[in-house]
């Protein structure tokens, strides 16, 4: 998505060890027309997917995967950090570490908001070393779901995840909205 790229490299910051501050676009700002036009391009990657729901993590996720949503006319969750006092029933808990929070986060969903037997697409922002997303991946299966697919904002081939993805058995499509192949000298390097 070249609009996309060309934020990245307008606006981007390399901060070191592999962290891309893009806040005034996604992270922290949102642009609301650049994210209308990342649910567009999202929905079109994944039109020949069969999808019944959207999965995405709390918050940076959100944005993209609910303009994804509005394009494919699917319900949008995401997996929370904290357990609300709402949420109760069966809860589906997976860990994942966090690069940008320095530990390892909880992503939690209620078993009313992800069923047997459906296509999850899975939306966010990032993928690096691609453990948010397994996670976001074994929370669909321990529903009995299937996982349709992934798409991200942003991928940072250098960091491995697409591989690890694939080397732990998720061979569904992975597309990216841009992919940054280094970030080397406080560059960042778009393919």
């Amino acid at each position: 998505m070249q609009a996309l790229k060309d934020r990245i490299r307008a606006e981007g910051q390399n901060l070191g060890n592999g962290i891309l501050k893009i806040d005034s676009l996604l992270n922290h700002q949102l642009d609301p027309q650049l994210m209308v036009g990342m649910g567009r391009t999202l929905a079109q990657l994944f039109a020949g997917v069969r999808v019944d729901r959207i999965l995405t993590a709390e918050i940076s996720g959100i944005a993209p995967a609910l303009m994804a949503g509005i394009e494919m006319q699917v319900p949008v969750v995401y997996a929370r950090k904290k357990q609300p006092i709402t949420m109760r029933g069966i809860i589906y808990v997976e860990s994942a570490p966090s690069h940008t929070k320095g530990g390892t986060v909880d992503l939690l969903v209620s078993g009313e908001f992800l069923k047997a037997g459906e296509q999850v697409l899975i939306i966010d922002d990032f993928l690096a070393t691609g453990q948010t997303l397994m996670a976001l991946a074994r929370l669909i299966q321990a529903a009995g779901a299937h996982v349709a697919g992934v798409g991200v904002v942003v991928e940072k081939s250098f960091e491995g995840g697409r591989a690890a993805m694939l080397k732990a058995g998720y061979t569904c499509p992975i597309h990216a909205l841009a992919t940054i192949t280094a970030m080397d000298d406080g560059g960042i390097t778009l393919a």
